[in-house]
Order: structure tokens, then C-alpha cells, then sequence
């Protein structure tokens, strides 16, 4: 799958890779270097960026479902079947 940015979002995120080489590489990063870079890395790394997101959430959304699972129970009320 590939990670699809607006012009906007890529530009943004080019001028941070040129910044980070200016500063602390002390190199210059042209606009299409800039590109070609984020693209590769998009290629090569953005899955295991993606899938740690996503792990993230995932854990984080069960934590919410213990924490409601937990609220039901303590105003379930008591009848003779038990679960």
C-alpha cells in the first residue's frame, strides 16, 4: 500500500529533510533529491511506521474496551444465572 501525501503534506515534509540536512549533515538537499528521499523512505519504512500506528491503537482501543467492559459489569444486577 502505497502512503499518498498532498502536495501540501509532501512539501512540508520535504523542507524538514532539507532543514535536517543543512543542519545537521551540513549538506544541501535539492527539491527533487528532497523527493526522491521521502519516497524512499515511504517505500522502504513506511510500513513499519503504519503498523506500529496501528499496534498503537489497537492497544489503546482495547484499554477502552476493558475500561466499558469493566463499567458494565459493576452496574450489571444480580439474577440467578451466572455467567
Amino acid at each position: 500500500m502505497k502512503i499518498n501525501f498532498t502536495s501540501q503534506e509532501k512539501q512540508l515534509l520535504v523542507d524538514k529533510l532539507q532543514r535536517y540536512f543543512s543542519k545537521e549533515l551540513d549538506q544541501e538537499l535539492a527539491q527533487f533529491d528532497g523527493e526522491f528521499l521521502l519516497d524512499y523512505i515511504g517505500e522502504q519504512m513506511g510500513a513499519y511506521f503504519y503498523n506500529r500506528g496501528l499496534q498503537d491503537a489497537q492497544t489503546i482501543l482495547n484499554s477502552k474496551i476493558d475500561t466499558i467492559t469493566e463499567a458494565i459489569d459493576e452496574i450489571e444486577l444480580p439474577t440467578e444465572i451466572v455467567r
